[in-house]
């Protein structure tokens, strides 16, 4: 037997009105997943990244590099020590071994940074960036937090090689975002518990496979874009983050020189 013929109408609004339901309920939930990974993590991301550098510059004001601070351990604990001495000016041109700037032979061998810790500060002026780098590139510990990720097997500032960073590109703070703009010449500074480290901008690699070591080296040399990169030992550092903006399929790459190196 057919179903009276009026109750047709009724169903089909109902169904209609719960799919449009259901639809306007998943578009809301995806709107706020977006504003959740565009605004919000770029928010907490930053402030967190903010309070670390107040942090570090406060712990290194009360205790120097010279442990002559309130209660200070010496340079024990600073992670990155400072076994550069870029000549007797403070100057190296750090373009591979026959730069002026060389290791100083009265410098002890200092304590590793600690997996996950906060011990220096990058800052970028072209870019108005100032952020807290960390020991290893995990996300979850450190580039989740808004910090620039150090990887560990590569030179720490103001040493002979590869002073190497990662950073997010798009949400966690983007740190790295509007690294593509920095032009050669541009300075990159590096400040540690007894050292500030000026790099200067000299080569980008706008793009390459995300497994190119070679980008990370000792000597920064791509192992996938023919002629991109250094041939010679020197005192580098390499900024890398993802490339197309909001994909992780490439990778973008800076390179610097560097140039001074100033007591704190």
């Amino acid at each position: 037997m057919r179903p009276p013929q009026g109750r047709r109408p009724s169903a089909l609004r109902r169904t209609l009105w719960t799919g449009a339901e259901v639809t306007v309920t998943l578009g809301v939930v995806l709107l706020l997943l977006v504003v959740h990974q565009l605004w919000w993590t770029n928010r907490e991301a930053r402030a967190g990244a903010e309070r670390k550098v107040q942090a570090l510059e406060h712990e290194w004001a009360a205790t120097p590099a010279d442990g002559r601070g309130d209660g200070g351990e010496g340079n024990a604990s600073d992670p990155a020590g400072d076994d550069t001495a870029a000549g007797s000016s403070g100057e190296g041109d750090g373009g591979g071994s026959g730069g002026r700037t060389s290791v100083d032979s009265t410098s002890s061998s200092r304590e590793a940074p600690r997996w996950d810790q906060a011990y220096a500060v990058l800052t970028i002026p072209r870019l108005g960036l100032t952020v807290p780098v960390a020991e290893g590139v995990g996300k979850q510990n450190v580039l989740n937090k808004g910090y620039v990720g150090h990887y560990p097997a590569t030179a720490q500032p103001g040493r002979a090689g590869n002073f190497a960073l990662a950073g997010h590109r798009n949400t966690h703070g983007e740190p790295f975002r509007y690294i593509n703009r920095l032009r050669k010449g541009d300075e990159v500074r590096v400040r540690t518990r007894s050292a500030e480290y000026t790099y200067v901008v000299d080569k980008t690699l706008a793009q390459t496979s995300a497994r190119d070591g070679g980008v990370i080296a000792g000597v920064p040399r791509s192992e996938v874009v023919r002629g991109a990169g250094y041939s010679e030992p020197g005192y580098y550092i390499t900024l890398t983050t993802c490339t197309p903006e909001y994909t992780s399929r490439y990778r973008l790459a800076v390179w610097g020189k560097l140039r001074s190196m100033r007591p704190r």
